[in-house]
């Protein structure tokens, strides 16, 4: 009597979990449209940032570019002023503008070549390129000064 109880239990149990772990047709097609739509605003959400992300490059290359051409007027100026100095200043000054000037001509190149790989490699390289951008500028600034104490 005990064991036919207990089977009976047993096999009521059973039954009870299979019939409430099943889901209807309805809750799979209402499930199945929820994923759906979550996968959609997924990929607006990936296409507005993915949209936001090309701006902010080609705000920062136009603006890049811009300091770039200031770079090389003030190269150019620059030519234009030690083409009075002395001899031996003129070369001097030649030399460190030749560098400043290779400088420049660098991170054009660097910036035409980026390539986008990734937000943690565009942040990377912006500060990169910041950096740089702010010491040549530095330089511009400081070439005719002379640190000798």
């Amino acid at each position: 009597m005990k064991i036919r109880i207990l089977t009976l239990v047993v096999l009521a149990f059973t039954a009870g979990i299979i019939f409430t772990g099943c889901q209807s047709a309805e809750e799979k097609s209402k499930n199945a449209q929820d994923k759906v739509q979550e996968a959609k605003n997924d990929v607006k959400d990936a296409q507005k940032d993915l949209n936001q992300a090309q701006q902010e490059y080609l705000q920062f290359k136009k603006e890049s570019e811009e300091r770039i051409s200031a770079h090389e007027k003030s190269i150019a100026d620059f030519k234009a002023r030690i083409a009075i100095e002395k001899r031996e200043d003129k070369a001097i000054y030649e030399e460190k503008l030749a560098v400043l000037e290779q400088k420049n001509i660098d991170l054009k190149k660097k910036l035409d070549e980026y390539k986008e790989a990734g937000n943690e490699n565009w942040d990377k390289f912006r500060t990169e390129f910041i950096h740089d951008m702010d010491e040549l500028g530095k330089a511009f600034k400081d070439i005719t000064v002379n640190n000798v104490k």
